[in-house]
Formats: C-alpha cells, sequence, structure tokens
C-alpha cells in the first residue's frame, strides 16, 4: 500500500502503468442469448482528489435488508450497504443509482453507458460523465485504457481512465444518479480486499470488493479491481474470467 499525494506525479505514474498494460479487447462477433450482438458500452474511471470531511458521508445507505441477495455472507458482519467514510486523498467516483431506473436500480456503478452511432469509447464515457455529474472531462484527460468486460445482461464494457481534477462542482443527475461517492485508493487496496465467493450457478468465481460497510461486485468490482492492479500497482492481472452474482445478471 503507497501514501497516495494528488498531483502530476501520480497523473504521469499512472498514465505510465496504463500505458504498459497489454489491454485485452472483447472477441469479435459477440451475441447475446437470443442470437442479436452485443452492445458496447463505456465506463469512466475518473480519477480525483478527496477530503475526509467534505466527502465521507453517505446518507442513504439501503441498510441491512439490502444485503440479503449477496452471495457467500452467512451472517452481515455489520455490513449495511455504506460507503461512508471510505474518502481522503486520491479517489475514483462512484455512483449509486437511481431508484427510478428499469435496469439495475440502486446497484452500484461508475458514469457510463452505450456508444451512440459513431462514437469511441472514450468520447462516450466522457459524454455519460457530463450527463450524470455535471463534470467537463478534458479532452487530454485520457489517462488509459482497461481490458473490456463482457457482462451477463448483453454489454462489452471498455472502461476508460479519466484525470478528473478536484472536481469541486459536480451536479449529479437525480434521474440517473442516487448519490455520487468518492472511494479512495486506500479504500481500493484494503488488505481484506478482494474477496472471492463461489455461487452454484457458475463455475467462475464471483469478485467482491469490500468498499467502505458493503460488497461491490462486477462488472463494476471488476473494472475497480483491474484498476487498482494495472493503474496503481502496475500489474498486468485479468478480470474477464470474474464472474457477476445472479442479482447482475438481467
Amino acid at each position: 500500500m503507497s501514501n497516495w499525494i494528488f498531483g502530476d506525479d501520480l497523473r504521469a505514474r499512472m498514465a505510465s502503468h496504463l500505458a504498459a498494460h497489454d489491454r485485452r479487447g472483447a472477441p469479435a462477433g459477440l451475441r447475446r442469448p437470443d442470437g442479436t450482438p452485443v452492445r458496447h458500452a463505456a465506463v469512466a474511471l475518473v480519477v480525483v482528489d478527496s477530503d475526509p470531511d467534505l466527502h465521507g458521508d453517505d446518507p442513504e445507505p439501503p441498510g441491512p435488508d439490502g444485503m440479503q441477495m449477496v452471495p457467500g455472507i452467512d451472517h452481515l458482519d455489520g455490513l449495511d450497504g455504506s460507503v461512508a467514510g471510505t474518502a481522503g486523498g486520491p479517489a475514483i467516483l462512484l455512483t449509486r443509482r437511481a431508484s427510478t431506473l428499469r435496469a439495475h436500480s440502486g446497484q452500484w456503478a461508475l458514469p457510463g453507458g452505450r456508444l451512440d452511432d459513431g462514437e469511441t469509447p472514450e468520447i462516450a464515457a466522457r459524454r455519460e460523465t457530463h450527463e450524470e455529474l455535471g463534470l467537463a472531462l478534458a479532452e487530454d484527460s485520457l489517462l488509459g485504457m482497461l481490458d473490456d468486460y463482457v457482462t451477463r445482461s448483453g454489454y462489452v464494457i471498455t472502461p476508460c481512465v479519466f484525470w478528473g481534477g478536484p472536481a469541486t462542482d459536480l451536479a449529479p443527475d437525480p434521474a440517473e444518479v442516487r448519490s455520487v461517492h468518492r472511494i479512495a485508493f486506500t479504500e481500493l487496496q484494503r488488505p481484506d480486499s478482494p474477496r472471492f465467493v463461489t455461487i452454484p450457478e457458475s463455475d467462475r468465481p464471483v469478485v467482491q470488493l469490500p468498499i467502505g460497510r458493503d460488497l461491490i461486485h462486477a462488472p463494476t468490482g471488476a473494472v475497480m479491481l483491474q484498476f487498482r492492479w494495472v493503474a496503481l500497482e502496475g500489474r498486468n492481472d485479468r478480470v474477464d474470467h470474474l464472474e457477476q452474482p445472479v442479482f447482475a445478471w438481467r
């Protein structure tokens, strides 16, 4: 674990790690179970600074009842879905999706969405970040990209890593975002993270990232884990084999 300091040295270090990564794209011609082509989406891992006093609250955690679908826990061990107290120093932006959304309402997500016609993943990720959080990312803010992740719901997700600066004036769109949080690098590197559990529906391990008093699953958890391994630690580990919990398959 490092003592992270937000600034130009960190930006250069992360860009170097991402440039050295042998990025893996999804195979061409993938199709959904109904035979239609998979859809392409992009997400943004936006690196920002954070203050534990200004950014450490989580006013609307789902409570322990929201943990009942989580696989691999026999008792809650204090888990209640809150990410309070996870800010402080360099961080990434993480959103809790609005409860009114048709798909994956209330779940954790990185800013992002489907590519519009003619868009690259970078452009789509920047556009979605602006639409969801009111944060305009500069054209030179891209630090690099991580491996594609294919979801059970029929998407190929391309993760794009951006330098977001202090991001002092976020304006989340309430139609899409219930809350936005700054998850510190130190939280991503907790000694009890990651966790892996098995489920009867798959022979692949389900990944869980302990964040605050919650467990974040794939696809978001897998992308965040590879961000830690590649951008922060300079490793070349893959995450495309890591499974989603059944509640995220739809």
